[in-house]
């Protein structure tokens, strides 16, 4: 079959995907003739999850569209914040974003996260299932058709990952309330209700406590509550100025 020559021109937000030769404005493509668009993008290496519009010749195409001869295709990335159908915003993380995961909940994102790897398949099935997108650096994972929805974490800093995070999606936040080990939501609890998991020294110095429901574990002020709360402070400040922007 004869192939049908395109060009292509790939949003500089999506360069790191292609080829460095197809970084310098629009460079021809051959095709089948068959295959879709969205395919044909695929093929240079840019997960559909990171594309936004599909302009043809000016005029936005879906990803089914099958480029004609001579077409002059424009790949966007996609809009932020970015809209996910479906209510309320999940996400659910691979093996290798534990800390980002832990992060999204302190923020009281509902954020699951699989400790273990158990497979693309798995978890393109999770996330079809449950209606949460997909975070990772997996390209191959964020490729399956399965997907609900899907991003993929461009650094490999926690502090980056959440940022990036918060701005595409722009999650509605609310701190301290979900547990960082398990996603549950907490609830107020006494000190005998959580006694057990207090050392004397604890138990001696603080009186205000919380629990999850699902998996029990307590929590309260710590050592470690500075750092956390800097996060914290850090994501609604992001939010805040976010909004004043956007405004």
């Amino acid at each position: 079959m004869n192939a049908t020559e395109i060009r292509v021109e790939v949003a500089p937000e999506l360069h790191l995907f292609v080829p460095s030769a197809r970084r310098a404005g629009a460079t021809a493509l051959g095709t089948d003739g068959v295959s879709t668009l969205g395919h044909v993008i695929e093929s240079l290496g840019v997960p559909l999850t990171e594309v936004g519009a599909l302009v043809v010749d000016g005029r936005e195409v879906p990803v089914s569209h099958i480029p004609r001869a001579g077409e002059s295709v424009r790949v966007r990335a996609v809009a932020r914040p970015q809209r996910v159908p479906g209510a309320p915003l999940r996400f659910l993380l691979d093996v290798h974003l534990g800390t980002l995961a832990r992060r999204l909940r302190l923020l009281g994102v509902d954020a699951a996260y699989e400790s273990t790897d158990i497979g693309d398949p798995a978890l393109a099935a999770l996330s079809a299932a449950e209606r949460r997108v997909m975070l990772s650096r997996d390209r191959g994972l964020l490729r399956r058709r399965e997907l609900w929805a899907g991003a993929y974490i461009y650094s490999t800093q926690p502090e980056e990952q959440l940022q990036d995070v918060l701005g595409r999606f722009s999650p509605e936040l609310h701190p301290w309330t979900r547990c960082t080990a398990c996603n549950g939501l907490l609830r107020t609890a006494t000190k005998e209700e959580v006694a057990d998991q207090l050392k004397g020294g604890t138990e001696r110095s603080y009186d205000v406590f919380a629990q999850c429901a699902s998996c029990g574990r307590a929590y309260w002020k710590g050592a470690h509550h500075d750092q956390l709360e800097a996060v914290v402070e850090r994501a609604l400040s992001m939010r805040t100025q976010g909004s004043t922007q956007g405004g």
